[in-house]
């Protein structure tokens, strides 16, 4: 999330239900711990949330957004939320929190790239070789352990 300190108690509340939005393709793992939100302005009961999408292409967005937007709206006096996919600044691997890098190692076997270092294995700590740039999504690449010889899909920016 930007540096901008959340100024209301109110704002505070709508943060607390937007942590409590999972991603879809990783139940339990929260869009704050992804690096999604980006920011939260609550005024006159009108609450803006922007997001970040990890790419423009992702075929969840739609779906996060109306999780956001219904999690919002039980925050009491909110009248109206406006849910934004913001184009910048851009989402990278850097954005995940300690507790979204360890739930995808832990729950999903997801190893984290970030820049240009090369991700170790969630299983064993070992090093990886990329296998594929092209994973599951746009935003994941097929790595393989050489320890312990395990595929390891790796999320990148």
């Amino acid at each position: 999330m930007s540096a901008e300190v959340l100024s209301t108690a109110q704002e505070t509340e709508v943060l607390r239900a937007i942590a409590l939005v999972d991603d879809p393709e990783y139940p339990g793992v929260s869009i704050v711990d992804l690096g999604l939100l980006e920011h939260v302005d609550v005024r006159n009961g009108v609450a803006t949330i922007g997001l970040i999408p990890t790419f423009s292409g992702c075929p969840a967005l739609a779906m996060i957004a109306d999780d956001v937007a219904g999690a919002v709206r039980a925050v009491d006096g909110i009248t109206t939320v406006v849910v934004t996919w913001l184009t910048s600044p851009a989402w990278s691997p850097a954005r995940l929190s300690e507790n979204g890098r360890t739930a995808l190692a832990t729950e999903f076997t997801v190893a984290v790239q970030i820049g240009s270092s090369t991700p170790t294995c969630p299983l064993c700590s070992g090093p990886t070789v990329e296998q594929s740039m092209f994973g599951p999504s746009r935003c994941r690449a097929v790595h393989r352990c050489e320890s312990c010889r395990e595929t390891v899909e790796v999320m990148r920016g």
